[in-house]
């Protein structure tokens, strides 16, 4: 491009001196020199006029992309000049009016800036999720541009290779998400800071010591970020809570409660509430009820289980089945808008941790009038169906009704009765083992039915863990999946399904748990992956059939890689979600779902009770169907917003608790299998379902590669492979309680 087709306003700018009647203001070209306040706003001034004028340049239609040295040359800036070029090209980019190439050149930025939510890494990249788009942006750690975890941003897309990910830029933070931290308090001499715990925050925060509230070294503390830092510099915040010293028992626990906003206590308002409504039932709470207090009932719960929200009811009807599952009616003391709905709207979901619950509800409701304990009259909507001998819903009916359990049943009583045939548990409950073997005929023809359909049981052990008065972990095992656990499991899938199939017939607003079909990449990536295994999956349409997948996962059952495969078809899957939609439920294989069982613990459930209640009184009219249209969208939000809070803190104390009881047994070697390969190691998991990772820096054997698309690690010069699902013998080697990390090497 010819110097005369520039704008003129830029060649004069550029290429002759600026003149100025101030002497304290000197310039020489792109070089200033300033002594006062005023010259540093008038420096910062011709800056931003330098920004506009290059802008106006590049919009111009005559502009051609041009590289960094391309434009210097054509403005005519000094070689020792063009840092101060690259600053201002460096500010409209991160303003995200420019973008630059993969070959370095400059254009104008035809993209909008997107706006999403920041989702950090502790290795310093991160994520913008843009809602309702189904992939996430990838941000380099060079393009954060200050942005914390959780903060509210403007990202542009980069130029992008094509079948890559698509990787942006954040131009700007519009809010921060967080503003409270917990943390490892550490005191210097004038001043303290903090390490983070969550590992997503990777910058220590500066604390000066009159805003320390007195903490010392080993403090968990609460710290209220003030400034944000940026440009190398730290943030700032105060201490506006000592949680409590490290060692001290329950610090671990609260300081993750605490981390996570959990809510510790309930309003007085709340509490108040829960004691007037907790009144015993009356006749009057009874009328225009279904009585079947005298049908055989029973409530099968793990032993510690104190909020019994859904008992039992079953009997033959000629060679098929009456099956009744009845749940505890939670609306009837929770009233819409109550300080008590409005609290159980905010928790969303009760929270178990490994030493404790946190409710949705008061003890007064989740473990007194709403639990449907043995020997007491309860209030309760049923799901009652008619099941054909193929396990076919022929038949069903939604009631308000009355219920009284006649045993309060364990999974560990009636495993013993079915499974091991326990002479002294079946004399003890004599008149009840015709009841439990006609579940488990029942429980097994359902099984079967869901799975001819293709819905996919991922069968992977959760963990049960065993801690001692003062909460150290004693024991830590696979949580016991048996045929007490599965009967129960089968038989709240079916009343969900058959209420869910119920509304959405009626067109009725309603909540829905929806789990969408896989990402059509990850599918094709798992594809390819088995096709070295000699598998094959049949993919129509770009989309792949429930079924597919359970036909996978039955083939590979008993075989060497069956733990490999089985991982992997899990990772390709979404999370499930509560929508006012109804799209299906994937992984269930299910075209109607929904959570009706658990009223005491998911707020989802407890809001569909209401709208059932509303349609069996004769009260859905216009205006209440009116009133769930406006607000089903933001409860489904909320819910699985919660939902994802919790699993996230249940996930940190088990971790936690994994981390302190290894501290026990460095130097001992386990016998594992991987369960995860990536570029920096390889992760671990024993039987007993903790996991650590082998850093690729403990690998002495050999300098060992990370093969993407084979999930596996391969040495440069012996050649040995590691791969997912593997079983490796490993030694403990380390442990790190702030960072909750388990260090093995292979023994």
């Amino acid at each position: 491009m010819n110097e005369t087709l520039l704008p003129k306003k830029v060649r004069v700018f550029f290429f002759g001196v600026i003149p100025t009647d101030n002497q304290e203001f000197l310039c020489e070209n792109w070089r200033y020199y300033v002594e006062t306040e005023k010259g540093k706003n008038r420096m910062d001034s011709i800056f931003e006029q330098r920004k506009k004028m290059i802008y106006e340049f590049i919009c111009d239609e005559f502009y051609v992309p041009m590289k960094l040295k391309e434009l210097a040359i054509l403005l005519q800036v000094p070689k020792e000049q063009r840092n101060e070029l690259k600053k201002v090209m460096d500010a409209l980019e991160a303003e995200g009016k420019v973008r630059v190439s993969a070959k370095g050149k400059y254009t104008k930025n035809e993209d909008k800036p997107l706006i999403g939510t920041f989702t950090a890494h502790a290795r310093g990249f991160g994520f913008v999720t843009i809602e309702g788009e189904v992939e996430d942006i990838f941000i380099g750690e060079d393009d954060i541009n200050g942005a914390f975890h959780n903060d509210q941003v403007e990202v542009v897309i980069k130029a992008t290779p094509a079948g890559k990910r698509k990787e942006g830029k954040i131009v700007r933070v519009l809010s921060h998400g967080t503003t409270r931290l917990v943390g490892y308090f550490e005191k210097n001499k004038n001043f303290g800071f903090v390490i983070p715990d969550n590992q997503k925050f990777v910058k220590d925060v500066f604390v000066p010591l009159e805003r320390s509230k007195g903490a010392v070294t080993g403090h968990k503390v609460v710290v209220e970020l003030t400034k944000y830092g940026g440009d190398n510099k730290k943030p700032e915040g105060k201490v506006i809570e000592i949680i409590g010293h490290v060692n001290d028992p329950g610090t671990d626990i609260m300081s993750i409660v605490k981390g996570y906003d959990l809510p510790t206590a309930f309003p007085e308002k709340v509490l108040n509430q829960a004691e007037r409504v907790a009144k015993d039932v009356s006749t009057a709470d009874m009328a225009g009820r279904m009585d079947i207090r005298d049908w055989q009932m029973v409530t099968i719960d793990g032993e510690d289980a104190k909020d019994l929200d859904d008992a039992i009811t079953i009997s033959r009807e000629g060679d098929g089945y009456k099956l009744g599952v009845h749940i505890a009616d939670v609306t009837n003391y929770v009233q819409e808008n109550s300080a008590l709905d409005r609290e159980a709207y905010k928790r969303g979901t009760s929270v178990y941790l490994v030493d404790r619950v946190i409710p949705m509800l008061p003890h007064a409701l989740s473990n007194g009038i709403c639990s449907l304990n043995q020997g007491v009259d309860r209030l309760a909507l049923s799901c009652i169906m008619t099941i054909n001998a193929k396990g076919v819903v022929v038949d069903h009916k939604i009631a308000e009704t009355v219920v009284r359990v006649d045993r309060r049943m364990t999974y560990t009583s009636v495993k013993k009765i079915l499974e091991e045939k326990d002479e002294e548990e079946i004399a003890k409950y004599e008149d009840f083992v015709p009841m439990f073997e006609l579940m488990e005929e029942l429980a097994g023809i359902l099984r079967a039915k869901r799975k001819q359909r293709g819905s996919i049981d991922f069968d992977f052990p959760e963990t049960k863990m065993v801690l001692d008065a003062e909460g150290r972990p004693i024991e830590i095992k696979p949580y016991d999946r048996n045929v007490a656990t599965k009967i129960i499991e089968d038989f709240m899938l079916l009343a969900n399904e058959t209420v869910a199939e119920d509304y959405f017939w009626q067109e009725i607003p309603f909540v829905y748990r929806t789990h969408e079909i896989p990402d059509e990449d990850k599918i094709k990536k798992l594809a390819t992956f088995i096709h070295n295994f000699g598998h094959s999956m049949h993919i129509a349409n770009k989309e792949v059939r429930p079924k597919e997948i359970q036909k996978l996962l039955t083939k590979v059952e008993g075989t060497s890689e069956e733990m490999l495969i089985s991982r992997l078809a899990l990772r390709s899957m979404k999370q499930a979600k509560y929508t006012p939609e109804n799209t299906g439920h994937f992984g269930l294989a299910a075209s109607y779902y929904c959570h009706f069982t658990s009223p005491i613990r998911r707020y989802p459930d407890l809001q569909i009770h209401r709208i059932i209640k509303d349609n069996l009184r004769g009260r859905m009219n216009e205006e209440r169907i009116k009133h769930y249209d406006s607000i089903l969208t933001e409860v489904a939000k909320n819910s699985s917003q919660r939902e994802r809070l919790a699993e996230e803190a249940e996930r940190e104390t088990v971790k936690l608790k994994k981390v302190e009881y290894m501290e026990e047994h460095i130097g001992e070697e386990f016998e594992g299998v991987i369960s995860s390969v990536t570029k920096w190691g390889i992760y671990v998991e024993l039987p007993n379902t903790i996991e650590g990772l082998i850093h690729v820096t403990n690998m002495y054997d050999d300098h060992y590669n990370y093969i993407e698309e084979n999930y596996e690690m391969v040495g440069e010069h012996t050649g040995k492979t590691y791969k997912l699902g593997e079983t490796v013998q490993v030694r403990v080697i380390g442990t790190d309680y702030l960072q909750r990390t388990i260090d093995f090497e292979f023994a």
